[in-house]
């Protein structure tokens, strides 16, 4: 956990330092778990799951000013339930990780009281790794944390739409949507865990300079 701290401290010091702009969101993850067995074959009683997703980072422009690079830190929940007449299953999951990627800006709106309103696409890579998880079966707990298909590293990609409207002298609000696909690179079991991720996100972004 001392690790954690540092890291985020480091990122927001760097941050500050190369960025134009520091913000941090937060919002829900609508998480599908795609399992496999060693036979290939799915279970069809896992349903959805829904959890949060917290993450602070710095954007800064390249030469063309309507293309921009991000990166942060992110930490998400990724949940799900499931079972039958006779059992009853739920995932609890957290990942902490650090994603970069890019931003388009495809359209900027002026409101009547001058206030500007950028739309936004973009597409960006997660790496991560677990930090807490549970699995509950019929009111008993197991720890996932050593759990290969869970453990080791997890590679998201992910695309998506954001809208952020600028406030003077402050920074802005933006609003957005993402759509992301994991994948367990470092499992070697025979049993196979992917994470598909819907996610709504709120964010608030303050100029440095």
């Amino acid at each position: 956990m001392i690790k954690n701290y540092l890291l985020f401290i480091f990122l927001l010091a760097t941050s500050s330092i190369f960025s134009q702009e520091v913000y941090f969101s937060s919002g829900k993850n609508y998480t599908k778990y795609i399992y496999k067995d060693a036979n290939l074959q799915s279970s069809p009683y896992i349903q959805s799951g829904t959890g949060n997703f917290y993450e602070v980072g710095f954007v800064k422009s390249l030469a063309k000013k309507n293309i921009l690079y991000s990166f942060g830190l992110s930490l998400n929940d990724y949940n799900a339930v499931g079972g039958n007449s006779a059992n009853s299953y739920r995932w609890d999951t957290q990942y902490l990780g650090l994603h970069g990627g890019l931003l388009y800006k495809f359209y900027s709106y002026t409101t009547p009281s001058k206030n500007r309103i950028d739309f936004l696409a973009k597409t960006r890579l997660n790496v991560s790794t677990i930090i807490y998880g549970k699995q509950e079966i019929n009111g008993i707990y197991y720890d996932l944390i050593h759990e290969n298909e869970f453990s080791g590293i997890v590679l998201e990609s992910s695309v998506g739409l954001m809208a952020k409207y600028a406030i003077p002298s402050f920074g802005a609000l933006s609003l957005g949507y993402s759509f992301g696909q994991s994948i367990n690179v470092s499992n070697s079991s025979k049993e196979r865990i992917s994470f598909s991720t819907n996610q709504l996100q709120l964010g608030v972004h303050f100029n440095i300079n």
